[in-house]
């Protein structure tokens, strides 16, 4: 009885053993996976920050390490690759320190009202780019910068938040990213004296690749999210390479709107509804295209939709002289459609400055050489109360129209109500202006692959007018203009030192003081804002002052370094003083690309 007791109280041991083994086991599989699930449900916004924090945190590091006088060139280097890692979220989460930390060494002028200047001296990674990267550096001057940047680092890294993020903010900034390498990274436009600007945006790929994978489980088709990854790695491959000689047109046509592509599908996959639209379209699979920008951002916030009718309505104003007091002026007259809506004069009939295309007039945010007005809307107010335009009043040109029973019936069908009022005369002739941005030059079509008639010197000319020449960190594609991306915030005005007459002996700057005789700020004396290119080849003559009547005139004065170049001393010249040491072909080759931009305006 004792070993068959035993023998029982043996196998109830093991009995109990087994089961409390097997507790175990159950116990450890959930315990795993409970972690792995945690590991699973962690947020993206808390993968995100820490992500984030710990290259924001080596960023500064590096460049409190800079103060060492015997490695300040290396940890500077190190700190501004680890900005560029950072600058994804960055821009998009916080754009004014971002600003802050990214802007040009140029006086920074904010003008909001005659009671309300600002002038703020420039600091940031690019100032300490041009001060480090000297024949002698200003030790206190680059110690100063060091420490404003650094504390500026440090202030974000302090109060950055990631909660309110959303999968849409995510790719948002994640196209914001990839259009800021096409449109401004590959110019140079943040790297003036190191040209590190490949390098850079092969940072910000590696980055974005970096975030992307945070957002594996968003993706229900993971062979897209593969795709994506092959596609930042072959655009780091193809940015492995010279400044000067970078390819960027291939670049971009088969880089930068492959990714739009795939966003595009990103959006698909993941099920996102946008709130609204940015200054480029949601659904945009092009930046060269008349579906690429949403006009609606860059108008006047009660400016409604530009329909058909709308557009004809406004058509037809533009075309009215009876909306002038003598009956003899209408818009037409000084932009004429076969001149590429300008005139072809040095300076109009009874204005002071050069007449300046309407082509893509709207896609900018201030109007005027002089940015003097705000709005399309604003613009046609002082075109209107010109007494050498057409000299007359709100309320008369309102009257005008009501007097016309063919315009109220169009004015009733566009607008839907029986009172035409002069805001919705003014929208009408706005709207038309909207419209005047075709996007169907030669450049566009070769460059959304509708066809492929490029010759090697046009195609030699972008990249020299994106690269070498530094044309584009003024002009920036798409628009050609002023205004930057990728944020379409912001149309910058310059002064690169004009002069009154074709002279590079005696050169002396036009006497026309530009945006000064806006607010009277001495700063901005001589300052003009940046117009398009596009159409340029039908636009001449030249400059706020018609001074020039050639394309090769125009890339002579560049060539030579601006009004510096020609003798004329602008402490504030925005314009790069250097030489660019163009060939002749080169300058060619960059007039020829020029003229790719001609747009087919048969239609207006």
């Amino acid at each position: 009885m004792i070993i068959i007791h035993y023998i029982y109280n043996k196998k109830a041991y093991l009995t109990i053993s087994l089961f409390v083994l097997l507790l175990v086991l159950v116990s450890c599989s959930k315990t795993k996976k409970v972690a792995n699930a945690n590991t699973e449900k962690i947020p993206y916004t808390a993968l995100i920050k820490k992500q984030f924090m710990s290259d924001i945190h080596l960023t500064i590091e590096f460049l409190d390490s800079a103060k060492l006088k015997s490695n300040t060139k290396k940890y500077f280097l190190e700190s501004r690759k680890g900005f560029k890692k950072l600058e994804p979220i960055l821009a998009a989460l916080d754009l004014e320190n971002y600003g802050f930390l990214n802007q040009p060494n140029i006086l920074k002028i904010e003008e909001e009202d005659y009671t309300d200047i600002k002038i703020k001296n420039p600091s940031g990674y690019q100032v300490l780019e041009e001060e480090i990267f000297t024949e002698n550096p200003d030790t206190t001057t680059v110690l100063r910068h060091i420490d404003l940047v650094s504390n500026r680092l440090k202030l974000i890294e302090k109060n950055v938040s990631f909660k309110h993020l959303k999968p849409y903010h995510f790719l948002w900034l994640f196209r914001k990213s990839f259009t800021q390498i096409a449109l401004t990274g590959i110019t140079g436009f943040d790297s003036p004296v190191l040209e590190n600007s490949l390098e850079e945006s092969k940072i910000v790929y590696q980055s974005l690749k970096a975030y992307l994978s945070i957002f594996k489980g968003e993706f229900k088709n993971q062979e897209l999210l593969r795709k994506w990854n092959k596609e930042i790695d072959a655009s780091i491959q193809y940015l492995t390479s010279d400044f000067n000689t970078f390819d960027r047109y291939h670049f971009i046509k088969n880089h930068s709107h492959r990714q739009l592509i795939l966003w595009n599908e990103t959006v698909t996959d993941w099920q996102v509804n946008f709130p609204f639209e940015l200054a480029i379209k949601n659904d945009a699979t092009s930046f060269f295209s008349d579906s690429t920008f949403n006009h609606t951002f860059f108008a006047e916030r009660n400016s409604g939709k530009m329909t058909e009718d709308k557009i004809e309505l406004g058509k037809t104003l533009f075309y009215d002289t009876n909306l002038s007091a003598n009956k003899k002026i209408s818009c037409a007259t000084c932009h004429h459609p076969d001149k590429a809506f300008t005139d072809g004069l040095k300076i109009g009939a009874g204005v002071t400055r050069n007449t300046p295309t309407l082509l893509y007039a709207d896609l900018q945010q201030a109007f005027f050489y002089d940015k003097r007005a705000g709005s399309l809307e604003g613009q046609i107010i002082a075109v209107i109360q010109n007494k050498n335009e057409f000299h007359t009043d709100l309320k008369t040109l309102s009257k005008v129209v009501l007097q016309d029973s063919l315009y109220q019936k169009n004015f009733d069908k566009v607008f839907h109500n029986t009172k035409t009022t002069d805001v919705q005369i003014r929208n009408a002739l706005a709207s038309y202006i909207r419209s005047l941005a075709p996007f169907n030059s030669k450049f566009d079509r070769n460059i959304t692959n509708k066809e492929n008639t490029l010759t090697q010197s046009e195609i030699n000319g972008f990249n020299l007018f994106n690269g070498k020449a530094k044309c584009a960190t003024c002009h920036f594609a798409p628009l050609f203009n002023g205004t930057v991306p990728p944020n379409y915030k912001e149309s910058e005005i310059e002064l690169i030192g004009t002069p009154e007459k074709s002279d590079t002996i005696n050169a002396k700057i036009s006497p026309d003081l530009g945006r000064y005789h806006v607010y009277k700020t001495e700063e901005r004396k001589h300052f003009f804002k940046t117009p398009t290119i596009r159409n340029a080849n039908k636009t001449a003559p030249y400059m706020h002052n018609g001074v020039y009547n050639t394309l090769e005139e125009v890339l002579d004065f560049y060539n030579r370094g601006g009004g510096a170049g020609i003798g004329i001393e602008s402490e504030y010249q925005t314009l790069p003083p250097d030489q660019l040491n163009l060939t002749k072909k080169e300058t060619n080759d960059i007039i020829s690309f020029i003229k790719t931009l001609d747009d087919d305006l048969s239609k207006y």
